[in-house]
This record gives structure tokens, C-alpha cells and sequence, in this order.
């Protein structure tokens, strides 16, 4: 090698490692779901590079989310900074520039916020700390690269366009559920389902506990939930097919392990809310406690899926005993002012030809009404006693929109998963609805066509694409004014029959969250799909970063 050469290479190979240094990816707010509004000032930056402090003002939650948002500048740009209280003096001469975390007042709404970007500082504010959490969410959103090619790494400088960011959601409500019954997810991965939610603005987290298939609470004062209930000896193969893997199969959270994510969803702004389904979609419970049941038994834990005749006898005191001694232990655990108590998927076969619960009807005077039987009315006497109890104890009650055909009380808020129609009528008639649509958010379902089942997971069937779900209308015109005041949400759900695997989680759901998170937070006027979904592209880049699963048929 010549002298000349010798010299050449090592400048060149400075020259190159300080371009890679100098490497910059340019912040765009254009996220998922989309802001309200936002305006640019042209050609002026806020350097990541330059960063020295983040500074909050307020009490423990705007510390955890000023360390929030340090972790995500760690997996963004790979460095953090000092962070600390605004009232904190020793640090005001501190160089460099800073992100604020602030509360203001006059932002009426606790889940609005604003980002103000200038060349010195980045200022988060929010009406409450769950709006500076998720200006913060959409900071983290915009950093993040707009292709493969341009991953963020720890030699890249991050330019954040000086900008005003005002953001507010359009539903009060936004929901995710997630099945546990049918095959159980450990507490890690609930906690990493909860950092989806997170992510994508959701607020509210349906924990679906117990059903059929298995129970997954533990209730101290019926033991036998979990050392029976919790497990089944056998599981079907496919779709009922009658043939079955003979493996016990279960699991079960304890008591300490639900506080823990409890605690962790609301360091995260979420609300979870847990469902116990009654009085069908017991037969875990019945294997348990067969007295509970109008034959006596036996049950086992259910190894098929679908619905079954045997559920809870509404003649028998101990059944709302049974409820009652449940519900005391899970509003225990769960401080949320909602408690779903299910009423779907209920047949009355057994009621019909049950002494008990016929004097039940007699001794209650419950009578048919319409095309309603008196069985029917039953189940209306049964959830309304229960929702009384929720009630006395300062909790209310949520049910699936079968509730309707009981004659439930207007306080009960409903679930509208069959399909819109029950939803409306539920808006109609005073309740508070929920929409969670079948054809639209069971994220249980396909989501690439069916006609290509070679490279396909088995799963329950349908099809529900990216686009379909965008498409949705919450508040059709149909609907009157004061009907449109009682939709106070958005939910999507993920069914487990067939999706067994932490992997297959996050697949079902991604990027169909996406969807769903502009539906309950954006506003109607912005909601164009092809627009949508080049954001949705950019978000698929940050799964990447975090390992996250999800299907790429419609972000390809």
C-alpha cells in the first residue's frame, strides 16, 4: 500500500463515520391516530441532538410520564437525560435545550393536550396528566422513521419542525378487549398488551376472565374457581371437530397479580374493566361448584367452544350468594366505576323445565311480554338484581346488547356487538352504548381474504380488513341528536378460541388497532383512508422497532 493510500483511507473513513453522526430524521405529527390540528413554521427545528433536561411541573404522574417519555428518547435516539421538577432552582442555568411537561388550566378536557415546539424548547401541556401522556405518545409517534430504510439509530439526530400541536379525543371511551378464558395469557404479556393501548390512545381495557373454557381470577371465598375451574383436561382440535388434545390446560391470575396490572394500566391511563359473564358462559364455574347449576351436574370445564344450555339457576338464593361473594372480591381489586357482567349467549333451555326457577317466575311475578318469554324476563330479573348490587355499591354494570331483550334498566350500559341495530335501539331507549360490532371490530377474525388459507393460522372464520374496520360510522345520520349524546365509545375484541400464542395476539390486533384508535379519537372531518393509511405505514416502523407482530397484507 503507498504512503499516499495509507494516509487517504483513515480521513476517508473519519469523513464517513461523521456523516453517519450527522445523520438526521425529520419528526412529522402526521401520526395514528391523526391530531387535531397542527401548523408548521417552516425550516425551523427543535435539534433532539441538543437536549439536556426534561423538566416537569406537578406531582408523581408527571414525573412517571417525564420518565416515560426519557425511556422513549432512549429507544428513539439511544441517550437519556437528567430529568426534574420545575420547582427544583439548582438546575436553571442548566445549558442546552429542554422539554417541558406542564399543566394548564385552561384545557378543559383531561385527555387534551397541546405541544409547542420552538428551537429551544418542546412544551407538553395537558388539561390533566393523561393529556400530557398522550402529547407525549404522539411526540413518541412522530419520531419515528418514515421507512425501513431510515430506522432511527443511536447515531441519528432527530429534528422536530417548530410547531403548535392541539389535540382533544372524540370519545370518552375507548376501548380493547382481550380474552383470557379460552387460552390465558400470562401477566408479562397483558402488560405488553396494555403498552399497545398505550400507544395507539386507548383508555379503557376489557379484561375478559372467566367463560366456559376456564377461570382466571382468583376468588378467596370460592377456592374451587381456581383449583378446579381454572383447568381443563382436554381441548378440541379445530373447529369442534370432536377430536381433542388430552392435556390439562389453564391457568389462573391471583389476587396480587391483578392489582400489579391494575397498577400498571393506570400508570398508563387506563381504566381496566373486568368481565365476569353470567349467568351463561358458566360451565367453569358449574364444574366448581355444581349447585350452583339447575341439574346439579356434573360439569366439567368446557373443552369445546360455542355456547351451552347449562348456566346458572336463577331459582336458587345461593346462586346470587355465589355472584354477590364474586363481585365483592373483583370491585376489591378492580376500582373502576364500570363492571361488565356479560348477559349474552344465555339459552334458557334449562329454566324452562327447572322447579326453581319456575317458582322463581311465579314467586317474582314475571310474566311473557310480546316475543319475550317469561324465561326471557328471567334473565331481566336476574341482571337487574345484580346491577342493584353493583349499584348499592357504587359501581355500575355493563352487559352485551342481549340485555335488551330482558327489560334491563336505562343505567346499564350496553354493549352492541351483534351488529348497530342494538346499539341504536339501546341510544333510543336512554342507555349508554358502547358500539362493538361483529362485521367491524372483532379483531378475532381474518383480516387478508379467504381464499388463501395455505399460509393462514386456523382461526373462527370472517373478514375483517384494515379498511373495513376504518370504514365505520359511530354516529350515523339515522340517528337523532339526543341518541348520538348516549354513543360514548368505541371497542374492539379479540376472541381466543383459536389464537393460542402471544405472537398470534399481537397479529389479530396490529394494525387493526390503528384503525380503531382513529375512529375513537380523531375527528370525522379529517378521516380519509388513503391519507390514514400512510400513517399507518410509518407506525408499522415502530412495531418493527419494538418487536411487535402484525400483519402486513394492507401496509405492504
Amino acid at each position: 500500500m503507498t504512503t499516499k493510500l495509507k494516509t487517504i483511507l483513515p480521513l476517508f473513513f473519519v469523513f464517513c463515520f461523521s456523516s453517519i453522526v450527522r445523520a438526521q430524521t425529520v419528526a412529522d405529527f402526521n401520526v395514528v391516530p391523526r391530531p387535531m390540528n397542527f401548523m408548521y413554521q417552516k425550516d425551523k427545528y427543535f435539534a433532539l441532538s441538543s437536549l439536556s433536561a426534561i423538566r416537569y411541573e406537578g406531582n408523581d404522574d408527571m414525573r412517571r410520564n417525564a420518565e416515560f417519555l426519557n425511556n422513549y428518547l432512549k429507544n428513539a435516539a439511544g441517550f437519556t437525560v437528567p430529568v426534574s421538577d420545575l420547582s427544583d432552582k439548582s438546575d436553571k442555568k442548566q445549558k442546552g435545550s429542554s422539554i417541558l411537561l406542564r399543566l394548564d388550566k385552561k384545557i378543559t378536557n383531561p385527555e387534551a393536550y397541546r405541544i409547542t415546539v420552538k428551537e429551544k424548547t418542546l412544551t407538553i401541556e395537558g388539561g390533566a396528566p393523561q393529556g400530557v401522556f398522550y402529547g407525549i405518545q404522539t411526540l413518541r409517534k412522530a419520531m419515528c422513521p418514515t421507512s425501513p430504510t431510515s430506522l432511527t439509530s443511536p447515531t441519528s439526530d432527530i429534528l422536530i419542525p417548530v410547531a403548535v400541536v392541539n389535540d382533544e379525543p372524540r370519545f370518552s371511551y375507548r376501548g380493547m378487549h382481550l380474552d383470557v378464558s379460552r387460552h390465558f395469557y400470562d401477566v408479562e404479556f397483558v402488560k405488553l398488551y396494555i403498552d399497545m393501548l398505550a400507544l395507539h390512545h386507548i383508555n379503557t381495557f376489557h379484561f375478559h376472565l372467566t367463560d366456559d373454557q376456564g377461570w382466571r381470577v382468583e376468588i378467596k371465598r370460592f377456592p374451587k374457581l381456581t383449583e378446579v375451574g381454572a383447568w381443563r383436561q382436554r381441548t378440541v382440535i379445530g373447529r369442534n371437530t370432536g377430536i381433542y388434545e388430552w392435556k390439562r390446560y389453564g391457568g389462573f391470575y391471583t389476587q396480587q397479580q391483578l392489582r400489579d396490572i391494575v397498577r400498571y394500566a393506570r400508570e398508563h391511563y387506563i381504566t381496566v374493566i373486568p368481565e365476569i359473564d353470567m349467568p351463561g358462559h358458566m360451565e367453569a364455574a358449574l364444574a366448581a361448584y355444581p349447585d350452583l347449576g339447575c341439574t346439579g351436574g356434573p360439569y366439567e370445564v368446557e373443552p369445546n367452544w360455542g355456547v351451552f344450555d347449562d348456566i346458572l339457576c336463577a331459582g336458587r338464593e345461593e346462586t346470587f350468594r355465589f355472584v354477590e361473594g364474586v363481585l365483592d372480591e373483583l370491585m376489591d381489586i378492580f376500582p373502576s366505576e364500570y363492571i361488565h357482567i356479560g348477559g349474552d349467549e344465555a339459552p334458557r333451555t334449562r329454566w324452562k323445565v327447572c322447579p326453581r326457577c319456575q317458582q322463581r317466575i311465579s314467586d317474582e311475578h314475571i310474566t311473557a311480554k310480546g316475543k319475550h318469554s317469561a324465561e326471557d324476563a328471567l334473565q331481566g330479573y336476574f341482571m337487574k338484581r345484580v346491577e342493584k348490587y353493583l349499584n348499592d355499591h357504587g359501581r355500575k354494570a355493563i352487559g352485551w346488547d342481549e340485555l335488551l331483550d330482558c327489560d334491563v334498566n336505562p343505567s346499564t350500559t350496553i354493549m352492541s356487538w351483534r351488529g348497530v341495530e342494538g346499539g341504536i335501539a339501546a341510544s333510543a331507549l336512554g342507555h349508554d352504548v358502547i358500539m362493538v360490532p361483529t362485521a367491524w371490530f372483532y379483531f378475532d377474525y381474518y383480516q387478508t381474504p379467504e381464499n388463501d388459507y395455505w399460509n393462514k393460522p386456523l382461526l373462527i372464520g370472517g373478514f375483517v380488513p384494515l379498511e373495513k374496520v376504518y370504514s365505520f360510522d359511530p354516529l350515523p345520520d339515522s340517528l337523532s341528536e339526543e341518541a348520538k349524546k348516549h354513543i360514548i365509545g368505541l371497542q374492539a375484541n379479540l376472541w381466543t378460541e383459536y389464537t393460542y400464542a402471544d405472537e398470534m395476539a399481537e397479529y389479530q390486533v396490529l394494525p387493526r388497532m390503528g384503525a380503531l384508535a382513529e375512529l375513537q379519537w380523531s375527528q370525522p372531518e379529517h378521516k380519509n383512508y388513503d391519507a390514514y393509511l400512510q400513517r399507518q405505514k410509518r407506525l408499522c416502523r415502530l412495531y418493527d422497532t419494538l418487536g411487535w407482530k402484525y400483519c402486513n397484507y394492507s401496509v405492504k
